[in-house]
Parts: structure tokens; sequence; C-alpha cells
């Protein structure tokens, strides 16, 4: 039985991010450098961890961080380039082309174009894309942001090419001793070369399982995006016109669910999402230029001058969010610029990812240790950690910008605004994830400095005693949580994944399936993360109207939630009991 002040203990670090993140409203910047402290009083206090092995641990977060950060700032550097070159605008006017019915414009741009934004560059950018393109064509603002939110959901376990689960569970799983003999001494990884090899190939059969999830759950995930927006924004206000249009949505979920699977199944977390809603688009907008599944009448929003006045703030619906002019007010091109040159960037970026990820020669090169900075046996506590410069995705990104500035023709002021932007963008994230990383490290690694259970195994006993066999109906919710404390499916990865694996351990389930759920978890979150939320607001002129979009997103969340963990009790008692 775990000691009920033990369990206190341990959760002190999280309660203080619920606190004040959910209670006192505080941003992640300020909440995690003060989690940080309490978990290292937890250490010294509650654990007995020495200076030596709480610096060592921390040093590791940091390391860990950076590896996200560089991705991050890489793929928001691309992001931004795009945007200062008007070629978003392309793109957007590209879909309008296709349909002028705004249902079906949520399917193109939110489910699979969202989707696609979200496998390349995570970390809350498709709804501060999505949004403003959708208030360019004339959605109100609040209904811009409430469904871009909602729409990129199976993207988002995925999302920055695979970051959630290659750094969120790879790098971590890796560096807990128990879970990596454990995963080494199973028969399907035993001989896949080396602990680091075989947590690698678990955690990719770990992504099949979050797919299956996403798959089954998904099949409502592009009408609920149309729903919502019919509901809550239409003239009618009503789900009826959502269901004229389930074949169109059904189609884009099997066009993108499809290679997503096989992708997740063949080539690893990397690529699922990337390669779904690519080939998703192009299935999706070559029928509907065919002239099949497109809706008999157009569906579009009522007269602006009956819209309430919190739908729309400073930004008016029909203004470009082009800062380079590429697109004018009323629609019109003024900047010519074909739609194949504006996706190239992104088409060099995936065959880019692709050739590093899979030629073997090509990623020994990449993966040398002239190219590597290492820091082994940290302090001499055993930790570790590394930085891949050219192999992890963040260089790919920072080479295609480079690429991106001769085949788009950008001048000085274009190349300085998008770096800017993007330092902009990123600066808040640095702190917050230094220090929420490392906060978890101390967690993890309070057990190895002290020869005893870590944090997070004392908490994944008291939640095995607490909720008993139903726990895996919960797994996703507790995911969920974690990404709306951090406001990022990988820091929720990061925060839960070891708890998860010790929670499915007490209760004799499968450690992957659980884990399946978890990384699922982390996605829904994503739907009331408050810096998400806000940031999706701000790009549409909307800064104060957080409760009303996070009151509306609570309903996708509960049936995503909730089907989630039936399925977790389905496969991991009845159909698939027998997953290590």
């Amino acid at each position: 039985m775990v000691e009920a002040t033990s369990v206190l203990v341990a959760l002190l670090p999280l309660l203080t991010i619920a606190y004040l993140m959910v209670g006192r409203y505080w941003p992640a910047t300020r909440a995690m450098p003060v989690a940080f402290v309490v978990a290292v009083l937890a250490g010294l206090v509650g654990w007995g961890m020495s200076l030596r092995w709480i610096a060592a641990a921390s040093i590791t977060g940091f390391i860990t961080a950076t590896n996200i950060l560089y991705i991050v700032f890489g793929a928001i550097l691309l992001l931004y380039t795009l945007k200062q070159t008007g070629a978003f605008d392309v793109i957007n006017q590209g879909f309008a082309s296709v349909s002028e019915d705004r249902r079906v414009q949520v399917v193109l741009l939110v489910f699979l174009m969202g989707s696609f934004i979200e496998s390349a560059a995570g970390f809350g950018t498709p709804a501060a894309i999505v949004g403003p393109l959708l208030v360019g064509l004339g959605f109100p603002p609040m209904a811009a942001v409430v469904v871009a939110l909602t729409g990129n959901l199976m993207a988002i376990t995925f999302g920055a090419v695979g970051t959630p689960l290659i750094i969120g569970m790879i790098d971590i799983f890796e560096n807990v001793q128990e879970i990596a003999g454990d995963v080494v001494n199973q028969p399907a990884y035993a001989a896949a070369g080396g602990t680091d090899a075989a947590v690698a190939q678990w955690v990719a059969d770990i992504a099949v399982w979050a797919a299956s999830y996403h798959v089954i759950v998904g099949i409502a995930l592009p009408f609920i995006g149309v729903a919502m927006m019919t509901r809550f924004f239409g003239e009618e206000r009503s789900i009826k016109p959502a269901l004229e249009v389930v074949p169109l949505t059904l189609f884009a979920w099997a066009s993108f669910s499809i290679p997503y699977f096989l992708t997740a199944y063949f080539l690893g977390p990397e690529f699922p999402g990337l390669i779904g809603s690519m080939v998703g688009l192009f299935a999706t907008v070559g029928v509907l230029k065919a002239g099949y599944l497109h809706p008999d009448e157009e569906w579009d929003f009522g007269p602006q001058a009956e819209w309430p006045d919190h739908w729309v703030g400073d930004i008016q619906p029909g203004e470009s969010s082009s800062r380079s002019g590429a697109v004018a007010a009323d629609g019109g091109q003024v900047q010519q610029m074909s739609l194949l040159r504006a996706w190239a960037p992104y088409g060099l970026v995936a065959l880019l990812l692709v050739v590093t990820r899979v030629a073997d020669p090509v990623t020994a090169f990449l993966r040398a240790d002239i190219f590597t900075l290492s820091w082994g046996n940290i302090l001499g506590t055993g930790l570790g950690g590394s930085f891949e410069i050219l192999y992890l995705p963040g260089a790919v990104f920072v080479a295609v910008h480079l690429a991106t500035i001769p085949l788009h023709g950008m001048d000085r002021r274009e190349i300085v605004d998008s770096w800017s932007e993007t330092v902009e963008k990123v600066a808040p994230a640095v702190i917050a994830l230094l220090f929420a990383v490392a906060t978890v490290q101390i967690m993890l690694q309070s057990g190895a400095a002290t020869e005893t259970d870590s944090m997070l195994i004392v908490l994944s006993d008291g939640m095995a005693g607490a909720a008993g066999g139903a726990y895996p109906f919960l797994a996703a919710f507790v995911g969920a949580f974690g990404a709306f404390l951090a406001g990022s499916n990988t820091v929720s990865d990061i925060l839960f994944g070891t708890f998860q694996y010790g929670v499915a351990e007490n209760i004799g389930t499968s450690r992957t399936l659980m884990l399946g759920a978890q990384a699922v978890g982390g996605a829904i979150g994503n739907l009331i993360a408050v810096h998400n939320v806000v940031a999706a607001l701000a790009v549409v002129g909307l800064v104060g109207e957080e409760g009303r979009v996070i009151r509306l997103e609570l309903i996708p969340l509960a049936y995503y939630g909730t089907m989630t963990g039936l399925l977790a009790l389905l496969f991991s008692y009845v159909l698939f009991p027998g997953v290590f």
C-alpha cells in the first residue's frame, strides 16, 4: 500500500501546475519555473535526493527541451516564411476555388489542411494559421477559432513530424532503467539491437495503436467540425445542414485515415499525419472538382448584421491575412504565384524527412558523432543527453526555409520579418519547456537517485489502487489533462507517459495500449489548452473570449475521450489482452 504522505509529496509539482494555470490563470512561462522549484523541494525533502542528482536531472531535462525547441523553431520559421511570401494565401485561394460552401471549406481547410500544418509544425500552429484563413474567406472570427481548434485532433498525436512520441516517449523511456529493461526483455523487442533500438521499436508500436484509436474514433471528426459550425453559428442553429455533407466527411476521413494508419504501421511515428493529410487533400479535392460529393445547395452564414457582437472582434471577415499583399481584401489575386510553387516547400520537407529517415547511409551520415553534441554520465550520475544537429527535423525545416528564399524570391525585409515573427512566437515556449521537462526529469530520476520508487511510480501505484481495472477508460482523459496544463501533447507525454506505464503494470493491463490512449489524450487536451486558445483568438482579434471557446470545445473533448476510453477497455480486456 502506498503511503498517503508519499503520494501527496509526489503530487505537489502537478498540483502546483494545476493551481497556478487553472486556478490563477498564470501562463506556463510563470507556472513552470514555480513547479520546478516545488519539484526540487519535493526531491530534496520528500525523496532525499542530493543536489548533484537534482542538477543532473535538470540538465538532462534542459537537453531534451532544447531538442524540442529546435524542431519547433524550424517548423514555425518555415510557416512564417510562407506567410511572408503569400504562399499560404495562394493555398487558401486554391481551396476557396473548389467550393464556396462553408461546410466543404471546413472539411478541406480545417480537417485536411489543418492536419497537414499540425503534422509539419505542431505546437498550436494550425488554429493560429487556419483561423485567419477562414476569416479571410468570410467566416465569423469566433466560428473560425472554434472549428480550427476542433479539426486536426488525429494529426496532433504525430505533430511536428512525430515529436510527441519521439521526444515525449522515446527519449524519456530510454532514460528510465526499469522500463528500458522491461522492454528489452520482451521477445518482440529483444532482437532490436540494444536498449535504444528496442525502446524505439516499442514506441513505434505505441504509435500504431494510437493511430488505431484515432482511425476508429476519428470517423466522426470532420462531421463534428461542420456540425459545431452549423449548430452554433448557423442561422437555423441546427446540425441538419451538417448531415447533408456526411458522404463528404466520410470520404475525407477515409482518404486521410487509410494512408495515415499504413504510414504509422510501416514508417513509424514521424509521417502519419503528413502523408495522410497530403493524400487526403489530393483525393478529396480531386473528387470535388470531378463533381462528386458536393452538397446540392450551398450553405453560408446569415447576414453579418445579425451576428452577435462576440462573434467579431478587431478583424473583419474578408480581410486578407497576408502581410505581403498576396491577396486583396476582396479575394482578388494581386501577386502571381502558382499553387505548385506555393506548396513546393512543404513537398520538399516531406521528401527530405522521408529520405533522411529511410535511407540508411543518409541517416548514418547525419547522426555521425561529428554532428552530434553529447553529454554522458552527467555529474557522475549515469544520466546523459545528446543534440543531433543535422538529424533532428529542425535542420530540415531550416534548410527548406533557406531554399524557399530564392524559390519564392524573398527580399531582405521578408526574411528578417519571418525570423523575427518566429522568435516572437517561440520565445514564450523556451522558459515553459525548459522548466517543464526539467520538472519531469526530477520526478523520473527521484527513484534512481535514492534507489527507491520514483515520484511517478508512487503516483502510479496510488492511481492503480484508486481506479483499479477501470483505469484504461481514464487514460485518455489523463493525457488530455496534461496537454491542458502544458498546452502541448509532447509535454503531456513527458509528464504522464511513465505514470501511465506504471498504472498499466500495476493493474496488469497492456502498457502499449495504455500509452496509445495517452498519446491520443494528449491530442484531445489541445482543444482546451489555454495558450492554444489565446493564440487562436489573438490572430483573429478576439482576445478575451477564451471562456466561450473552451466551453464549446468541451463537446468534442467529451466525445473523443469517452470513445477512446471505451476502446481502451475493449482492447485491453477483450480483443488484445496479450499485447505487451
